[in-house]
């Protein structure tokens, strides 16, 4: 691997400092400096346009808390106040289905198939060695902020989830035994109702710089093609709306053939490589990247529960996919908020990870 191009940190300069939502001159900006860098490495790109709805990325989570929250809610006031026998079990399977139709409508291929507040969005894909890699390095370069950061969304979604499992056993054993502890239904209504009032509170906005999430990501893909070697066929797709739903991704991966995709999102100063999964082909991503980050310590897990990422798109397409990070609890405490900004980190923790990306690449193509 060359040593050319390993400057992550002026990469993270020239993308963190504007917040770049999907579809706007921020985005744009960002796109054509990356183009210009990997024009420079000798890569041909080309823009690959797309349609989708914004609507669920907008409003998915919110519209689903809130269904989930009033299904709790109400089935344990069901419950409290001695409704019957079954009304919380049947408040609890008509609320269950049908936030679960709204969700299959909304997440998934919905956001491509949605009518609502349909826009356009832009792919760049770039190729070096020809047109079909086998290897495809990740990162979206759109950004978003939420009134609250991943790490609260990510715990709400733990608590609301074990307060309806609660909440299940609860309306089974009251429907079965005609009893049910009083202080168990008001234990899964002070866990879940506020749990559900901060998923509700998870509307989209513009104000987050991003440049944890995903100035870092892009840079650490960019930084990451510079180390290639010459010859060989590499690919690099920067998406965009990912934040909206995975929408880019998801547009990506229903018109082209598999490959095996490395995805970058959020890579900080400090704190573990961690490679993150949603299932299905990754023994021999994880191998690679494992063998890659020699010197590192490196924590391969599950995607955790409320978390999504490109590479989530791209495995519930049967794509070999897992995303590449590098952080702490500290550092989902900033994604998505107003403090996701140059001032937070100064990009020293990204060469290490476009080292480790370039390696896993290079193996994986050969």
């Amino acid at each position: 691997m060359t040593a050319a191009g390993r400057d992550g940190a002026r990469h993270l300069l020239a993308l963190g400092s504007e917040a770049r939502p999907a579809g706007s001159g921020a985005e744009h900006r960002a796109r054509e400096y990356a183009r210009g860098v990997l024009e420079d490495l000798g890569f041909a790109c080309r823009d690959e346009p797309f349609e989708y709805s914004p609507f669920p990325g907008m409003y998915g989570t919110p519209a689903v808390g809130a269904m989930l929250t009033v299904t709790l809610a109400s089935s344990a006031a069901a419950a409290l106040e001695h409704w019957g026998r079954m009304t919380p079990a049947l408040l609890l399977a008509g609320g269950f289905a049908s936030a679960g139709v709204l969700a299959a409508r909304m997440l998934g291929e919905g956001v491509l198939r949605n009518r609502w507040l349909r826009t356009g969005g832009v792919n760049l894909m770039a190729t070096r060695g020809g047109d079909n890699p086998r290897v495809l390095l990740v990162a979206h370069l759109d950004t978003k902020s939420q009134p609250v950061p991943s790490v609260v969304r990510i715990a709400a979604v733990i608590a609301l989830a074990i307060s309806m499992m609660g909440a299940g056993a609860l309306a089974l054993m009251l429907t079965l035994a005609g009893v049910a502890p009083r202080s168990a239904w008001w234990g899964v209504v002070m866990l879940g109702v506020p749990a559900g009032v901060v998923l509700t509170a998870c509307v989209t906005g513009r104000a987050s710089p991003g440049a944890l999430d995903n100035a870092s990501g892009v840079a650490a893909v960019l930084s990451a093609a510079a180390m290639l070697p010459a010859d060989g066929c590499w690919g690099v797709l920067l998406t965009s709306a990912e934040e909206l739903g995975m929408a880019g991704a998801r547009a990506w991966a229903a018109r082209h053939p598999r490959s095996r995709v490395l995805n970058c999102d959020g890579v900080d100063d400090g704190g573990s490589v961690y490679v993150l999964h949603n299932g299905g082909e990754i023994d021999e991503l994880v191998q690679v990247i494992a063998k890659a980050s020699a010197g590192e310590r490196l924590i391969v897990r599950r995607m955790p529960l409320g978390l999504l990422t490109d590479s989530s798109a791209f495995a519930s397409a049967g794509w070999p996919a897992v995303t590449v990070s590098r952080g702490s609890y500290g550092s989902l405490a900033r994604v998505h908020t107003r403090g996701d900004t140059l001032e937070a980190m100064d990009g020293r923790g990204i060469d290490p990870v476009a080292h480790i990306l370039a390696r896993a690449a290079e193996a994986l193509a050969t």
